[in-house]
């Protein structure tokens, strides 16, 4: 992952507004609502890769960088680093456009380790491509 970029990493593959119900008793966004959102796109992204079913096995190095809002626009960046035999890893960026607004702000960064399976749900070998 890159920490200190710019622009964000990766391939748009979610965005969505943080409304209060999703909120702390500070009024920030709960981090596991934001965590939530990067795993649906982590998993929007394995399926694609995979070709198929996947599960959530682990979540490698998730650093919450700068609080979202209510009103910010989550935009979740995924990107395909490992593909094993089984297992594939996407790293994830969320950054959020305030107010709306073209300018984005890295927010969370972090690594999911999905499992592909077959319809029985045993593991299943990846296609090579």
């Amino acid at each position: 992952m890159h920490t200190d970029t710019t622009e964000p990493t990766g391939a748009l593959t979610i965005r969505t507004l943080a409304m209060p119900a999703d909120t702390n008793p500070a009024g920030d966004i709960f981090g596991g609502w934001v965590m939530s959102q990067m795993d649906i796109a982590g998993a929007i992204a394995a399926v694609e890769r995979a070709k198929g079913r996947v599960v959530t096995v682990a979540v490698e190095g998730m650093t919450f960088i700068a609080p979202v809002k209510v009103g910010d626009v989550l935009c979740v960046y995924a990107s395909v680093e490992r593909v094993g035999t089984t297992s594939i890893t996407i790293g994830l960026e969320a950054w959020v456009r305030r107010n709306r607004l073209d300018d984005r702000t890295k927010v969370t960064e972090a690594r999911f380790v999905y499992v592909s399976l077959d319809d029985s749900g045993q593991k299943r070998a990846i296609p090579q491509s």
